[in-house]
């Protein structure tokens, strides 16, 4: 791959003496800590800004100077360019990454930020503008010989069209996005759509395209500097989504691998979209890319994504003109520091001659504080821990096999209600596909995650799984593979159950080490036998387990597990010889309590249970059909009255947390007889915001 020119022009212009001295990051967490690590390496001083929510958040820590910026929601604070522009002016910066998502494509805020004399680390506003409008953008794409799937105008979509895709204009990241079957959902899905997207971008534009059910979600990373040169750097594949959102990202894409090797074996293999003497998928990739860039006049970083099929056909989807979240895969099979290119090119600098060559296999996963089992449901709280062993570098590019580890949070941070739910990013590195799916899925499942409920054991099992090892990765894979099966625990019950019996044993000798008396002594140990001592745990998935155990002179007899020997216990760490069939085999594992929240980590994977009390609090109970709060949020819409009669499924209301719409929904048919909320209202997880009394419950009154 060589650089090829374009007429590009410069958006953000080098400062007097062509160099940056002081970057101020327009954004929080992750991303503004990526930026802050390039930025050491090169010398550059580092200003944040940060709402009253991240206070505390360690990208403001990390940063040589940080500003407040008064308020918790993005509206109050990462979307208000002109505070933005003053903490950097007050600070002496002079120049504004953006990162991405926020304000990053947003063309007024960069020619606010060129207006305030300082440099814009981005692509010129004309481009941002040009692609800002994903209408505009593909038309103009179309012009200049790229390949479009053609928008649709909403008002004038009919049954012929459906299935359609509404998307945002002004932003990505699943956000105002909705897939549309039935033409009576048209109406309601847009207006929900506008909603996300205006809450997201502060713009509430939205179109319409025909929906493909599977696909395949390429995209092609570009380069340009200020002096004509283009490149493309590399592809990635991003098909595996939730909520139009990816969760698994990998360089390069198995589908152009397969293709092109494919290509390659001859004329048999006719049914791909190009015959073998054509220019490669990836080759043809990179030439639209280019084209796109070029048409442009593009200069910076930027991702120009397309949706293909298994033949090789792909059409343009929009082009990113920021950094993306998953750009760590395409450094480590480059070696590049996209960041550190990005301020070059804002500084007037030239790209080298030549793209560096690809090398080895690079996967990103997205982990979450969310319930994939639970329609995805965002999580929020403390995360008390947060460490994954075998990470060999943070922020940095892997240049042999290992784990990289890209996060805005560490042990201690708060999850709130108002950002995404994004944790970290974990990234690895193999000099093969295989090699780098195994590392990452070990590196995952044996992380000491606690405090949250996060999509770590989805990962570890798509990881793991045949279909995501032989490269067959649309867009539809949850659906095709079951997303009950791919979200289940990665720990077997029986593991579960094992790591169950150790928390028990870590909490009876936590108990002894706090006695005043016989501190020493077992607890529960009798000269004579004596009946077993119980505890109790809930299990998110498997229900409550009942853990009886008896001291003895012989040892310890644990029910239900006949020959399990019990080696050490201490508050911390109990280690269990477990029977086989061929021997007892022993088993270590760590054990951490937070509250009622028992962590026990293994390498037989992750436990999370609750300690229940030995007896119950009648004021605790919550009466059958209580729709409770599953996050904190904003109640925005009501769906029903109190006295309606509803259906099982119905819309009760509408939450807005973490920048996303939640409906609660009616767990049964019945009647509304109470709603303990209203529009506007601030809302705590677990508060009952509305009661169904079941059908059966009223037909029974009725008879009566």
């Amino acid at each position: 791959m060589s650089a090829s020119q374009s007429d590009s022009t410069s958006g953000g212009g080098p400062v007097p003496g062509g160099s940056i001295t002081n970057v101020l990051v327009a954004n929080r967490g992750e991303i503004a800590r990526r930026v802050f690590a390039t930025c050491r390496r090169m010398g550059i001083g580092t200003v944040a800004v940060y709402s009253d929510a991240d206070a505390a958040a360690p990208h403001v820590a990390e940063a040589d100077a940080a500003v407040r910026l008064p308020g918790d929601t993005p509206a109050e604070t990462y979307l208000r360019g002109e505070l933005i522009i003053e903490a950097a002016l007050a600070t002496g910066a002079d120049a504004i990454h953006p990162g991405y998502g926020f304000l990053s494509e947003n063309a007024e805020f960069a020619r606010a930020v060129l207006g305030a004399g300082l440099v814009w680390v981005g692509p010129p506003v004309e481009a941002i503008e040009q692609m800002g409008s994903k209408v505009a953008s593909k038309k103009m794409m179309d012009a200049a010989g790229v390949p479009v799937l053609a928008e649709l105008d909403p008002a004038e979509v009919t049954e012929a069209h459906l299935p359609v895709l509404i998307k945002a204009s002004a932003g990505g990241g699943g956000r105002g996005m909705r897939v549309v079957r039935e033409l009576a959902d048209l109406e309601p899905q847009i207006a929900a759509a506008r909603r996300e997207a205006e809450s997201a971008f502060g713009d509430p534009t939205v179109f319409c395209e025909r929906y493909l059910e599977t696909g395949r979600h390429i995209e092609v990373q570009v380069m340009a500097d200020t002096h004509g040169a283009i490149w493309a750097v590399g592809e990635r594949e991003c098909s595996i989504q939730r909520r139009h959102q990816k969760v698994i990202e990998e360089a390069p894409s198995p589908l152009v691998e397969r293709i092109d090797a494919l290509r390659g074996q001859g004329s048999e293999n006719a049914g791909l979209a190009n015959g073998a003497d054509a220019p490669t998928m990836r080759e043809r990739l990179f030439e639209a890319a280019r084209l796109a860039t070029g048409a442009i006049g593009y200069a910076g970083a930027g991702t120009v994504e397309f949706l293909a099929d298994e033949r090789g056909e792909f059409f343009f989807l929009e082009m990113n003109t920021r950094l993306q979240v998953e750009h760590p895969v395409t450094e480590c099979t480059t070696g590049l520091d996209l960041v550190r290119l990005q301020l070059d090119i804002a500084a007037g600098e030239r790209l080298p001659s030549t793209v560096p060559p690809l090398r080895g296999h690079s996967i990103e996963v997205r982990l979450y504080a969310e319930d994939p089992a639970h329609d995805w449901q965002p999580q929020s709280g403390t995360v008390h821990r947060i460490d994954i062993p075998s990470v060999t570098t943070e922020f940095d590019i892997l240049d042999r096999p290992g784990v990289r580890l890209d996060t805005g949070v560490v042990d201690g941070s708060i999850v709130g209600v108002h950002y995404d739910p994004m944790l970290a990013k974990v990234i690895s590195y193999g000099d093969t596909r295989a090699e780098a799916a195994r590392l990452l899925a070990t590196a995952l499942h044996r992380a000491k995650i606690h405090g949250l409920v996060t999509n770590r054991d989805l990962l570890v099992r798509v990881l793991r799984h045949p279909a995501f090892l032989a490269g067959d990765t649309d867009t539809a894979f949850f659906a095709t593979h079951g997303l009950d099966t791919l979200a289940a625990p990665s720990v077997s019950d029986a593991d579960e159950e094992l790591s169950i019996v150790a928390a028990a044993f870590a909490e009876a000798a936590a108990n002894r080490r706090s006695a005043r008396v016989d501190g020493g002594i077992p607890a529960g140990w009798r000269n004579l036998p004596s009946q077993a001592q119980r505890k109790s745990y809930e299990s998110r998935t498997t229900g409550t387990h009942d853990i009886d155990y008896l001291f003895t002179r012989d040892g310890v007899t644990v029910e239900g597990h006949d020959g399990l020997e019990l080696i050490e216990a201490t508050p911390e760490h109990v280690v269990l010889a477990v029977p086989g069939e061929r021997g007892a085999v022993r088993r270590h594992f760590a054990v951490v309590r937070y509250g009622d929240l028992v962590c026990v980590d293994s390498p037989l994977g992750p436990v999370s249970v609750r300690r229940l009390p030995r007896f119950s609090d009648p004021a605790d109970q919550v009466a059958t059909g209580s729709l409770l709060a599953p996050m904190p949020g904003s109640v925005i819409r009501l769906g029903a009255e109190v006295g309606s009669t509803v259906e099982q499924g119905q819309p009760i209301l509408w939450l807005e947390a973490m920048k996303m719409e939640h409906t609660i929904a009616a767990p049964a048919a019945g009647v509304l007889s109470a709603l303990n909320v209203t529009v506007g209202q601030q809302v705590d997880v677990g508060a009952v915001l509305a009661v169904v009394d079941p059908a059966e419950d009223n037909e029974e009154q009725e008879n009566r």
